[in-house]
């Protein structure tokens, strides 16, 4: 009884302490602290009597290896720093779900931070990013300034920006074909004999928001066709909703662009509120191909950005030569029409 107490007793204890330490394997193991370092190092050399006994304490103990101060020493870290706002988009979660496990399967880890109210100050978040020693830093939302790119590649952090263009040449740069994307959505509509059409777009003003209505506008001057533009709050459903309720009692419109799929989805409940019949009197095409935008109630017509070969081509960057003079990647890949139900 006084050995289970005695037991009990140290249990809080040991909560207190904090993690279990290199040192405390150790002590245990019999064995210096250098000895349990080579134990847990790939590749370094250590006798198997040695290992066995770090390892058994190890385990007893509920030792973790601490990376962190691991890549202090070496200079080099398993982290990926992922600035990105907007997280809890569709596209934004696929995008972030894919990458994080196929940096994970590299024995790589995400540091994420929310950039949502910091689309004017991301140096910040990038500064904090840095003190974490990562490998690289992937921006997804956000522009960052180039004195704060120069720093990152003085550290020899690689930056690779999607979904946006660089000013740095030494930035990698991933990018969906936006402008093909929105010129596959124009002669869609001109197939379809659209005369009055519609871009409908967030507020917010990112990189490929931007691109695809800017070239959606001067596709369609050049058809001839005059567009109406409508740019409001944030990128969500209740965005689409928005819009439809005000562009469509004011025009008679036959056709609407909604710059992502998931404005889209709120435009097509808004304009079946209004009793718009889709396609039948008024074409809707979205971009991105969400998983939502295939379900029954919506069969949307839109762009498909791949997915796996965004996520590829930011690994690939990630994992190039970091040797001077190797080459910097600046992708831009493919896009598809998706054909549904809101197009005739």
């Amino acid at each position: 009884m006084a050995a289970s107490n005695r037991d009990e007793r140290s249990k809080p204890e040991r909560a207190a302490r904090g993690f279990v330490t290199s040192a405390d394997v150790a002590r245990l193991a019999g064995v210096s602290r250098s000895a349990v370092s080579r134990t847990f190092t790939p590749g370094a050399s250590v006798s198997t009597d040695v290992r066995e006994r770090v390892q058994e304490a190890a385990k007893a103990l509920g030792y973790r290896v601490n990376r962190l101060a691991r890549s202090l020493i070496s200079e080099q870290s398993n982290l990926v720093g992922v600035v990105g706002s907007n997280l809890s988009t569709p596209f934004m979660a696929r995008q972030l779900d894919q990458l994080s496990l196929a940096l994970l399967k590299r024995s790589m880890q995400c540091l994420l931070l929310n950039a949502a109210e910091a689309e004017q100050g991301i140096s910040s978040l990038i500064e904090l990013i840095l003190e974490f020693r990562v490998r690289a830093i992937v921006i997804l939302s956000g522009a960052p300034p180039s004195a704060i790119i120069d720093e990152c590649l003085a550290n020899g952090v690689r930056v690779i920006l999607v979904n946006r263009k660089a000013d740095d040449a030494a930035t990698d740069t991933i990018i969906s074909d936006d402008i093909r994307g929105t010129e596959l959505v124009a002669e869609r509509f001109l197939r379809a004999g659209c005369k009055r059409v519609g871009v409908v777009s967030s507020g917010a003003g990112t990189p490929s928001q931007t691109r695809r209505r800017e070239r959606f506008l001067s596709f369609m001057a050049e058809a001839g066709l005059i567009t109406v533009q409508w740019a409001k709050g944030d990128t969500t459903y209740d965005t689409g909703v928005l819009a439809a309720r005000e562009l469509l009692a004011q025009n008679k419109l036959d056709g609407v662009f909604c710059v992502t799929d998931l404005i889209a989805l709120g435009f097509l409940d808004g304009a079946r509120e209004l009793g718009r019949k889709v396609p039948e009197d008024l074409s809707v095409i979205g971009f991105d191909d969400i998983p939502q935008s295939s379900w029954s109630p919506y069969r949307l017509t839109t762009i498909r950005q791949s997915l796996s070969d965004l996520t590829e081509s930011v690994v690939a960057a990630i994992e190039r030569e970091s040797d001077e003079g190797a080459p910097i990647i600046h992708r831009i890949l493919p896009v598809e029409l998706v054909e549904r139900d809101t197009t005739p």
